[in-house]
């Protein structure tokens, strides 16, 4: 057996590309998704490295393009998620004590297989499945995977290195153990990224996992499961579970040896569910760890000194890539009245430069939502602004889903500062602004850090040192990932650990040890070398 004291190699940032005219990844990318839009491909269900077939299918659409099936996914139900739970089991031991460089290595691999031969695969199935540009695809399903990948075992090592003091004739140790039992991962469609991490994390740390993947979202998920199996992933440690909530979480969540449950989703689902461990915590094997990042409401918050080019360029970007689609998107806006006038005109010419499309067509800056349900709930904000008089629609408010699913990058004007849509995830394209008075400056910080009960993302633009100061202070606890002159979304593995707290999650930061940490049960260890053999102390003489 091997003695190196081994150290992962150090890990940097994944280069985005661009993906400019004429460049040669333009040209390969755009060839991967010609062919996988001629194909339509079947996707079962991996459990302990078996495909398996049930029949209950459904398909996998184009949301931009929903008369075209790009796949058809087989569901799991009770009997194919206890069938996992077993292989998971007979996974555990094996792979829980298999040394931590082996594990690391399957996701050091799995890294450099996504930044060369799978790039162009996982980033054309995202655009595909969720209707992300190839930018936003590039930056999420490449580069933040990449990164958790490399960082992960970085921080898996740093944990390890962790040690307690000795004393003289002791050592002292601790032993990061995985967790008895399996890990539920619950994964989002809209970033292919956390769906990658959320099973991998917990797996890096010994643990054998579920992963149940959004229903909206089964090919990029698949095509990842892929990368993991050719990384050298063990059958049994990740076992691909599509299907219902209701269908595969019922069952998962019954199992005496849940061990943890790993989501991002909605806050309804995520408090649901920690609802039924509570109830069911008697009949658990252990107490699972409950990590969970759901909603946002981001804001974004400008003081008078601002450049208010700078703001619109964040609003834009911030508001409406990925159709608004992130749960750090900026979604509520307060802009200072001084500055309003000019913001206004500035914001509704960038908002003209809009094209909204097909991903296939690289001169979009916005696709399509990602469903008919999704889709329906913002038209359904839309229109109850039209109805109010404290809401005016400034830019925007339609859409059409009689081939996709496509809503206009929306403002709406709130002279309400309390409003629904000043207060309500909408999780789509529309932006709400409060326009307040410059002196009210404290009161509206104070506005905005008690109006939504998320604590995700926020910004503020200022010039003024102290103003930044002030401000910082004030929204001290509004935003788990706080940006200073910069949009509330974007946070890179390494360098902005992510996650928000309040309704937003438990804050357990994605792309961090904290993360990692929380997959372990720690052991802690004494030796003695030479041990006492007389029971009684010099106090007694």
């Amino acid at each position: 057996m091997q003695n190196a004291i081994a150290s992962p190699p150090l890990p940097k940032s994944e280069t985005v590309r661009n993906y400019e005219p004429g460049s040669p990844e333009r040209e390969a990318i755009k060839e991967r998704l010609a062919h996988m839009m001629t194909e339509e491909i079947e996707i079962p269900l991996i459990i302990g490295g078996e495909e398996i077939r049930t029949g209950n299918t459904e398909q996998v659409i184009c949301p931009h393009d929903k008369s075209h099936v790009l796949a058809i996914y087989h569901q799991a139900g009770e009997r194919e998620v206890n069938d996992a739970i077993e292989a998971s089991r007979r996974a555990w031991r094996e792979w829980s004590e298999m040394a931590w460089e082996d594990r690391a290595s399957v996701l050091l691999k799995a890294a450099d297989l996504l930044a060369g031969p799978w790039r162009d695969t996982v980033n054309a199935a995202t655009m595909l499945n969720q209707s992300k540009t190839v930018y936003q695809a590039e930056i999420d399903s490449a580069c933040e995977l990449i990164d958790f990948w490399r960082f992960n075992p970085a921080y898996m090592r740093k944990i390890y290195e962790d040690q307690p003091d000795s004393s003289p004739g002791v050592w002292n140790r601790v032993d990061y153990r995985p967790l008895e039992g399996f890990v539920f991962a619950v994964t989002p469609f809209n970033f292919t990224a956390i769906a990658g991490n959320l099973p991998t994390a917990p797996a890096l740390m010994g643990n054998t996992v579920l992963w149940k993947p959004a229903s909206t979202s089964v090919l990029s998920g698949y095509y990842v499961m892929r990368l993991l199996e050719e990384a050298g992933m063990p059958p049994g440690v990740i076992n691909f579970l599509p299907g219902s909530g209701r269908q595969v979480g019922d069952p998962a969540l019954a199992s005496p040896r849940l061990s943890g449950l790993h989501f991002t989703g909605s806050t309804a689902v995520f408090q649901g569910m920690w609802r039924t461990i509570a109830e069911g915590l008697a009949d658990y094997k252990s107490y699972p760890r409950i990590v969970g990042e759901t909603g946002g409401k981001d804001f974004v918050f400008a003081h008078e000194s601002a450049d208010a080019q700078v703001v619109v360029t964040a609003l834009v970007r911030g508001a409406f890539e990925f159709q608004g689609q992130k749960c750090s998107a900026a979604s509520r806006a307060y802009i200072p009245a001084s500055m309003w006038s000019e913001l206004r005109d500035r914001l509704e010419s960038e908002v003209a430069r809009i094209k909204i499309g097909t991903p296939l067509d690289f001169t979009n800056f916005m696709c399509a939502v990602i469903d008919e349900s999704s889709f329906d709930n913002i038209m359904g904000y839309l229109d109850s602004a039209r109805q109010s008089e404290d809401l005016e629609i400034l830019l925007g408010g339609g859409g059409n889903k009689s081939e996709g699913y496509f809503v206009e990058p929306s403002v709406v004007m709130s002279r309400d500062a309390g409003s629904r849509l000043m207060c309500e995830e909408i999780f789509g394209p529309v932006l709400s602004i409060h326009v307040y008075p410059d002196h009210e400056l404290e009161e509206t910080l104070e506005v905005c850090d008690q109006t939504s009960p998320y604590g995700l993302t926020g910004a503020i633009f200022a010039q003024d040192r102290q103003v930044i100061d002030l401000m910082s202070k004030a929204l001290r606890h509004s935003a788990g990932n706080f940006y200073i002159n910069d949009k509330p979304t974007g946070a890179v593995v390494g360098q902005q650990p992510f996650g928000g707290g309040r309704a937003s999650g438990t804050n357990d930061k994605a792309g961090s040890a904290v993360n990692l940490l929380r997959w372990t049960s720690q052991r802690s260890i004494k030796e003695t070398f030479a041990p006492p053999k007389d029971f009684t102390y010099p106090f007694m003489g």
